[in-house]
């Protein structure tokens, strides 16, 4: 019988499989560590960058709020308060142009309940230069009324709705409640025609 007896002074050890296992867990974290580090310094770069760049669109609003407050200074001068008139006058027509009575009747026409009828209507310009209308309206019933307000709001061409003033009126044509209504018309955007598409369509047979 053979016996295999070890006699060194300290037990075996696979020092290679040791250095395999640690080797490649150190190797993990080393990985590791180095994409945490690269994201850190990209994360870092980018908001430096960010924070430059806001800087600088603060940096450009400030300085159109002041060149806003200069024009409106100069524009303010007593010797250029006719200028900014007539400029505030021709922008009011400008905007004037996108009004159509004949599209806003035919748009309160399809939200108009049984009933009710249009007694006057003011359009104006709002701080917004937002075309604002103001109307009065009849009827026989404060609901059919109120119904009215609520279909312009729902509809696409009306927004802001509300009711201002109601009062009671005696008519032989059977109105009884009277309402003021003020919204804000949303005109429907018409594309307007280069002068070569309107040539194109004069030459089609």
């Amino acid at each position: 019988m053979r016996l295999d007896i070890n006699l060194a002074s300290q037990p075996y050890e696979d020092a290679r499989e040791f250095w395999l296992r640690w080797g490649t867990g150190l190797a993990a974290a080393a990985i590791l560590t180095l994409a945490l580090l690269t994201l850190t310094i990209t994360g870092r770069y980018a908001a430096r960058r960010d924070h430059a760049r806001i800087a600088d669109l603060h940096a450009q609003i400030a300085q159109l709020d002041r060149t806003r407050t200069q024009d409106e200074a100069y524009l303010n001068r007593p010797e250029n308060r006719a200028t900014r008139d007539q400029s505030q006058f021709l922008n009011e027509l400008i905007e004037r142009k996108s009004f159509s009575w004949t599209r806003v009747l035919e748009d309160l026409e399809k939200v108009m309940p049984a009933r009710v009828h249009l007694v006057s209507i003011h359009p104006e310009l709002d701080e917004d230069n937002q075309l604002a209308l103001k109307m009065t309206v009849a009827g026989d019933s404060r609901e059919r009324a109120i119904e009215l307000a609520r279909r312009m709001e729902d509809s696409r061409r009306f927004t802001q709705t509300r009711i201002d003033d109601e009062s009671l009126r005696s008519s032989t044509g059977g109105d009884t409640i009277e309402l003021t209504i003020n919204a804000i018309y949303v005109p429907e955007l018409v594309p307007v025609q280069t002068p070569k598409q309107e040539i194109s369509k004069r030459s089609r047979p």
